[in-house]
């Protein structure tokens, strides 16, 4: 006879694998008495399954919502396509800017049978995701070992390849990954420098866990800390102007990741936003479709009100155009 748990745990197999089941079917596959089969159905409930019953002869059992989640059971087949439902949530972004896929897709890998784990890892070398034209593929494998040594507080030796192709080992106490619906940034302290810094995740060759616990003293709001870094990487130009917007509506106009923002009284907002030249800024802030007022530098300023000039001459020479 099998024990008390592993009975336990067939039990909400089977309750899981159809709408009902009766006290006797039950009883006949799990090789035992009735009885043993509605003590077994107690302990689940205590467990935190919800499982209801019909009472009379042709009653039975019954899997519910419950009030938390519990324990799940899952065979080979189900558990591998948990796996790769997680892989692709996380490696897509469809849930944001949390690492909930990536978290859970760790703690999966970490208990799945070696049989499952092999054919879960010939999968992931097997797809192929087609990236936009600029962007760079991050592979699961080091998605996962990213979240692992944020998830464990170790400082790691970080192998890093910057935007210029320069190669460099950086010593950091890893914090967080975000995601910003294009990339993966991997947010940590370097030690060295004693700053926080955001590495592009994809950017990352190879990460050496030390054994040693990070240090994360007054660590940032990682999202703030990405948004900020991509609003102010490496552009040639800057423009500051001035919305007659609330903050809360400025940011919904222009995202964090594109500009830096700073209330002016209740009722404006003062963004900083960076450009390839003053013709591109000049185009940006036309397709806002918002009055603004550019506050610095000229060259933008001249350049959005000769662009502006060149669209109303167009309209005004239009047949028809008041």
């Amino acid at each position: 006879m099998i024990s008390t748990s592993a009975r336990l745990l067939r039990l909400a197999s089977l309750l899981a694998s159809r709408p009902s089941w009766t006290s006797g079917e039950l009883a006949g596959r799990l090789e035992v008495t009735e009885r043993t089969v509605r003590r077994d159905i107690s302990r689940l409930r205590e467990l935190g399954y919800g499982v209801e019953s019909d009472p009379g002869p042709w009653g039975g059992y019954r899997l519910s919502g419950g009030s938390r989640v519990p324990p799940l059971v899952l065979d080979d087949e189900e558990a591998l396509a948990v796996a790769v439902a997680l892989r692709e949530a996380g490696l897509s972004g469809v849930l944001g800017g949390d690492q909930a896929a990536v978290s859970a897709l760790l703690k999966l890998r970490q208990v799945l049978p070696r049989r499952v784990a092999a054919r879960l890892g010939e999968l992931d070398d097997a797809f192929v995701h087609t990236p936009r034209p600029d962007d760079r593929q991050i592979a699961p494998g080091m998605l996962l070992e990213l979240a692992t040594v944020c998830r464990r507080g170790e400082r790691t030796r970080l192998s890093y390849r910057d935007r210029n192709g320069k190669a460099t080992v950086r010593e950091v106490d890893p914090y967080r990954l975000v995601h910003t619906g294009r990339r993966w940034y991997f947010v940590a302290r370097d030690t060295e420098r004693g700053e926080w810094r955001t590495f592009r995740a994809d950017r990352v060759a190879q990460i050496h866990p030390t054994g040693h616990p990070a240090e994360l003293p007054d660590p940032p709001d990682p999202v703030h800390l990405v948004s900020r870094t991509l609003a102010r990487s490496g552009y040639a130009l800057y423009v500051t102007v001035r919305l007659p917007l609330p903050m809360d509506r400025a940011l919904r106009l222009i995202p964090p990741t594109v500009g830096t923002h700073r209330p002016d009284g209740p009722d404006a907002t003062v963004v900083d936003v960076g450009g390839p030249d003053a013709d591109g800024l000049a185009g940006y802030l036309l397709r806002l479709g918002t009055p603004l007022r550019v506050l610095a530098p000229d060259a933008v300023r001249e350049a959005l009100v000769r662009r502006s000039r060149e669209l109303l001459d167009a309209y005004g020479s239009e047949p028809g155009s008041p």
